[in-house]
């Protein structure tokens, strides 16, 4: 029986990729006895959040960590800076009542754009030190009222999403502010600004990893991979794939999702990942990003564990059609 859920926070943002819909799935791989949790990429921090409410955490360590420094910063300072934050928030849901869409574009583009591209541009700070409540404030901002909840970035690296179409999107709300703040200033949870790669190479024995890394497009048109101006490419994936395997080679106990994509499923069927001890399901999940609404429905997503899940879920029909369809792929660009 699972323990019951205490009150405690959600995500604070809406992250392409959330993982929310996916809680009961994943925690059927949550380890009983682990030192330490960490997540290379944070975004929405779902599954932290799901992990402290069942108090799973009390006790461990958590190391979060994500390589985008806009919401490394935000979230740092919702943590240091909560009630600024807070005021901050307040004016803005104030003036977006009174202008909707036209102070959307004025907060993206006059404001919070400029903001960033100095502190990119100043040498004496890196950029998630140099968020204020003020930027913190836009960054939620923007969030609650941009299209679909978007964090994408032009090459040149400036916030591009346009404005949602919201009759009433809440846009301040300080007791959830507050529980977020809580959440990340207990003890024992660090929040850095670093690469995957540099975090996985940290993990070993002892660690729970959750990875939820930005998804491999199942078409050429489907990728939200843009949270950095650099992206997130195949070779990145490969990359990805070979740090999961050798932090299982260490002894970590992983965890991770993405999208069902034939390259995926090639890389955690692959001898190299079985011999780690990773075995990949299919799960079912909503497709919520799309700029059509008939382009939303149901998906197949992985989950690659070397943690045997309760009850099992492998879909093995659908399995086999997967692995199918990776060899096929494999054999077109062979």
């Amino acid at each position: 029986m699972r323990p019951a859920l205490r009150p405690t926070a959600r995500p604070l943002l809406k992250w392409a990729g959330g993982k929310r819909q996916l809680l009961d799935t994943l925690s059927a791989h949550y380890p009983q006895a682990f030192d330490r949790y960490v997540e290379p990429f944070l975004g929405s921090g779902a599954v932290f959040f799901d992990l402290q409410a069942r108090g799973v955490l009390e006790g461990r360590r958590a190391w979060l960590a994500d390589v985008n420094p806009d919401l490394v910063g935000c979230y740092r300072t919702v943590r240091d800076h909560t009630d600024a934050v807070i005021a901050s928030l307040q004016r803005l849901q104030a003036a977006h009542r009174t202008n909707g869409e036209a102070f959307y574009y004025e907060v993206r583009d006059q404001r919070f754009n400029p903001l960033r591209a100095g502190l990119r541009s100043d040498g004496s700070t890196t950029a998630e030190n140099g968020y204020t409540p003020a930027l913190a404030a836009m960054l939620i901002y923007l969030n609650r009222t941009g299209f679909n909840g978007l964090f994408r970035l032009n090459q040149r690296g400036a916030f591009n999403v346009p404005a949602g179409r919201y009759v009433e999107p809440r846009i301040c709300d300080p007791d959830h502010v507050r529980t977020v703040a809580a959440a990340f200033a207990a003890p024992d949870v660090a929040i850095d600004c670093m690469p995957f790669d540099e975090v996985l190479d940290a993990t070993g024995a002892g660690d729970f990893v959750y990875c939820d890394p930005p998804y491999a497009p199942l078409s050429r048109t489907a990728s939200f991979a843009h949270y950095t101006a650099g992206g997130f490419s195949a070779f990145d994936q490969r990359r990805l794939q070979c740090a999961v395997i050798a932090a299982c080679r260490r002894g970590a106990r992983v965890l991770l999702s993405n999208s069902s994509a034939p390259e995926i499923v090639e890389l955690y069927s692959s001898a190299a990942a079985r011999k780690a001890g990773l075995r990949l399901s299919l799960v079912a999940a909503r497709r919520a990003i799309n700029s059509r609404a008939t382009g939303r429905g149901t998906v197949n997503e992985v989950v690659v564990s070397n943690l045997r899940p309760q009850p099992a879920l492998v879909v093995r029909g659908k399995l086999r059609m997967a692995r199918a369809g990776a060899r096929t792929a494999k054999s077109r660009t062979a």
